[in-house]
């Protein structure tokens, strides 16, 4: 339709100046917040640098949906000013059919904004907090220690003092065998355990057991019976929000099993789909706000979008924040704020006065 493309040819410029200007922002507060450290250690402009480019993804990301916002209700605004709406509302066009193809747009910038956050900005953002610790002294290891998992139902439990992550060594296991009734079975302990790619070999292992009623050891033969993933191990000192949607869900999946607390990365799982959401969510509040105005359109156009975002992301915080103290069901926490502000934006869209 010729309106659609007149339309987004008025959209598409201001979206680029918009989010030009507001990774720029980021990028910059992201500095600043750091120069002096960067300083403070004598590091090369080079390298700084790259410390930015690694950022600009995540810039990106938290800058998409503002940009969006601010971009179509510029856009409605100044076509509001130039009355070239009264025409187009006066040939019997509405204004939420008008306004379909910013509507489409957010929702492609959603789709885009899940997999762009999973595959760019999650590497990117790793690699930047790396490349930062390492230009400022700063350390981080995905090691672990003093380590216990739950497997098998909780069947067994697993113990370990120290756990490499780059060589994948277990060092100090104990691995204890529990019936279904949590009646003690057996202790497995061994000063070392390697994974092979399928399963842990143990170096050394005694094995406990009651045996006539004294709790004897004996050198457990060589199984492969131990196949708990080496993440499963280090996933303990990471959050799900840092890590890419398949890998957090694997993340949940772990937890469940080893009978671990695993609300909080379950809700951060779901939270990953629906703040992917968020752009269609401001697009949605800013065509429905947009045309609410006859007066000081411009201004009382982005101050109600905005008041309106700012209110959606207070919203979802609290809901997230119950979530992930299990006041409320994960998924619920994740997506009520979504479906409560498209539900709202929708009602505000077609009733618009045209």
């Amino acid at each position: 339709m010729i309106l659609d493309r007149y339309l987004i040819k008025q959209f598409f410029p201001i979206f680029v100046v918009a989010i030009s200007l507001f990774v720029l922002l980021l990028s910059l507060i992201d500095l600043f917040a750091n120069l002096w450290r960067y300083l403070n250690y004598e590091v090369p402009l080079k390298q700084i640098l790259q410390v930015c480019v690694y950022y600009i993804p995540k810039s990106f990301s938290y800058a998409l949906p503002i940009s969006l916002l601010f971009a179509a209700a510029y856009t409605l605004g100044d076509l509001y000013s130039r009355n070239e709406l009264t025409s187009i509302f006066a040939s019997g066009i509405p204004f939420w059919r008008f306004s379909l193809s910013l509507l489409c747009m957010g929702l492609a910038a959603s789709i885009f904004s899940f997999h762009f956050e999973d595959k760019v900005v999650i590497p990117t953002f790793r690699i930047k907090n790396d490349l930062s610790r390492v230009l400022l002294h700063q350390s981080r290891t995905e090691n672990n220690s003093d380590i216990v998992i739950k497997a098998k139902n909780g069947r067994l439990i697993y113990a370990v003092d120290y756990y490499d992550a780059q060589a994948q060594i277990l060092n100090g296991l104990s691995i204890i065998e529990q019936a279904e009734t949590g009646t003690f079975l057996s202790l497995v302990r061994s000063p070392k355990a390697s994974w092979t790619g399928t399963h842990w070999v143990l170096s050394n292992a005694l094995m406990y057991a009651w045996e006539d009623g004294l709790l004897r050891a004996k050198a457990l033969p060589d199984t492969d019976i131990y196949r708990e993933h080496p993440d499963t191990f280090r996933r303990n000192s990471m959050q799900a929000e840092d890590l890419p949607a398949r890998e957090a869900a694997l993340m949940v999946e772990d937890l469940k099993i080893a009978g671990l607390p695993y609300i909080k990365a379950l809700a951060d799982y779901y939270h990953r789909y629906s703040f992917a959401s968020v752009s269609f969510v401001v697009m949605i509040l800013s065509i429905s706000m947009g045309g609410r105005f006859r007066k000081n359109i411009l201004l009382m156009s982005l101050i109600s979008s905005l008041g309106v975002a700012v209110v959606f992301y207070v919203m979802e915080m609290i809901s997230m924040m119950m979530a992930r103290l299990g006041y409320i069901p994960p998924l619920l926490g994740a997506w009520f704020p979504v479906g409560f502000f498209v539900s709202i934006g929708l009602l505000l869209l077609q009733s618009a006065k045209t």
